[in-house]
């Protein structure tokens, strides 16, 4: 991985971003370009590329991610209103950038999606 990730500038705090939840094993911050009223971008504080590399020693995080999401969705208030988590992995999925990230977006009827 490239030292110039945004995402590992955040977490090593290097930029600024609107940080709204972290602890040791994650971070979450507002997305700079939001697709919905409520738009989080929740990664993994270790470099994890996609999806395609979970593995035996990281597999937890993705259930602390899934589990603060949550969380951040009841602050947000749009827990009982409904709200989507998404996680791209790959270039023809959509996943711009190569690191882990999961996208928590609500606050507005969101579109289907398949």
């Amino acid at each position: 991985m490239s030292n110039s990730s945004i995402f590992k500038q955040i977490v090593e705090k290097k930029i600024s971003a609107n940080i709204i939840y972290e602890d040791k094993k994650i971070t979450a911050f507002e997305d700079i370009k939001p697709k919905a009223p409520v738009h989080i971008l929740i990664i993994p504080n270790i470099f994890i590329a996609s999806l395609n590399d979970i593995n035996k020693k990281n597999k937890d995080i993705l259930g602390h991610m899934f589990y603060i999401a949550v969380n951040i969705a009841k602050e947000k208030k749009i827990s009982k209103e409904g709200y989507r988590i998404v996680v791209n992995c790959n270039k023809n999925a959509g996943q711009e950038i190569e690191y882990l990230h999961m996208h928590l977006l609500g606050g507005k009827k969101l579109s289907v999606l398949l």
